[in-house]
């Protein structure tokens, strides 16, 4: 088990750093770092259940970075820790080493697998339709919610709107889109594939992965 990792050029270190970004609005609480076999997994969650009574579907953002130095780990740290760190690094010629925060933090979403392999492909959804769904409830999510709103009537809303189908024809989560979408995956017009795999479902457009496990599963 190592506590840092490296990455090939301050390229792909720009890169992680905008993606973490990205994933900090959305939620700034943790992501998730898996490395092994030359390459970093970075999870991030958009949505996921949040008590007993809570079926809202578990949605998380995939990127995945070349790793140089052969690290071997499986933490779970706040997104600032890595980012203040990789600020720090911005001037960094070469391969750049990132050190990971002494502990981690518990969330409940962290403990949940999506599977590595065994997907299959069920069909594709547009970029366009994704961007439009995601833009719709966002706005609709906005309107619902009152300034100073508690975490859990923030919740309830959230679920609701991005637990709908995309359509009709469609039986994807809408927070499928919110996620393809607020975390830059989603770059010009593209079919985007679908994938499922047990009790997963994954959309994988060019610049990443949106795996999705309804409810409790």
């Amino acid at each position: 088990m190592t506590n840092t990792f490296s990455l090939e050029d301050s390229a792909a270190m720009a890169d992680l750093r905008t993606y973490l970004a990205r994933a900090r609005v959305v939620d700034d609480t943790a992501v998730r770092l898996i490395a092994a076999g030359g390459v970093l997994a970075v999870y991030a969650a958009v949505l996921y259940p949040r008590g007993l009574l809570d079926s809202s579907p578990t949605i998380l953002g995939l990127r995945t970075f070349a790793e140089t130095s052969g690290a071997v780990f499986d933490r779970v740290v706040p997104p600032a820790a890595i980012s203040d760190r990789l600020a720090a690094l911005e001037s960094s010629a070469g391969a750049v080493q990132v050190s990971l925060p002494d502990s981690d933090v518990r969330t409940s979403w962290s403990g949940i697998a999506p599977p590595r392999g065994a997907w299959e492909q069920i069909g594709s959804v547009s970029s366009v339709v994704l961007e439009l769904v995601a833009r719709d409830g966002a706005g609709e999510v906005a309107r619902a919610v009152p300034e100073n709103t508690g975490d859990l009537l923030v919740q309830r809303v959230r679920s609701d709107v991005w637990s709908r189908p995309l359509s009709e024809s469609q039986p994807v989560p809408a927070g499928l889109a919110f996620a393809a979408a607020s975390l830059g995956f989603l770059v010009g017009e593209e079919e985007v594939p679908l994938f499922v795999s047990g009790q997963w479902l994954r959309a994988s457009p060019v610049r990443g992965h949106v795996l999705v496990r309804s409810g409790r599963g």
